[in-house]
């Protein structure tokens, strides 16, 4: 099953038009800082405590987000869960799994069928993203994708930005196609 680019392009603005009129823009970095409050707080519980205009934490990086560690049961969490979960069933569908497989056929041809090393240079990859998007204080669905939506300057600068190192980088690590 295949979606042309024109139709998945016209269905993701759909999804952010309808994100932003009715929730907030998309973004997701937030979501992993969250998460690790979460965990903090089971730790420590005096890390987020209620205060009298809702939950505080004495942690400044943590203090921004004290509400939804409070409650992590929000949209951020269940969106970052249903796009993993989308992600997967696309990926399914379309047959990026040759085989039954986890190893797509195009990280076969470059890098091997081993399911751990695919593994493995997943999480490295997601990881770097994640330490990089928290630096800089958001994501590529945050700064780049609902920053453009929003006609944000930043948002197109950082959409640059990402594609002139992402093109080379896919260039160099998939020289083969399959």
């Amino acid at each position: 099953m295949s979606v042309s680019w024109k139709l998945g392009g016209l269905m993701l603005g759909l999804v952010f038009f309808a994100a932003m009129l009715l929730v907030k823009p998309i973004g997701m970095s937030t979501e992993f800082v969250v998460f690790d409050g979460v965990i903090w707080d089971m730790i420590n519980p005096d890390i987020v405590v209620e205060g009298p205009d809702g939950p505080t934490s004495s942690n400044a990086y943590l203090n921004g987000v004290a509400k939804s560690v409070a409650n992590p049961l929000n949209y951020g969490v269940v969106f970052v869960l249903a796009t993993m979960l989308g992600a997967g069933v696309s990926a399914a569908l379309r047959g990026a799994y040759g085989g039954g497989g986890v190893v797509p056929s195009l990280w076969a041809a470059n890098f091997g069928a081993s399911a751990a090393k695919r593994f493995a240079g997943a999480f490295l990859g997601g990881f770097i993203v994640l330490y990089g998007a928290r630096l800089a204080g958001g994501c590529t669905s945050g700064h780049m994708m609902s920053g453009m939506s929003q006609t944000s300057v930043s948002g197109f600068i950082f959409a640059a930005g990402a594609f002139l190192v992402a093109i080379p980088t896919a260039m160099i690590l998939f020289k083969q196609e399959g």
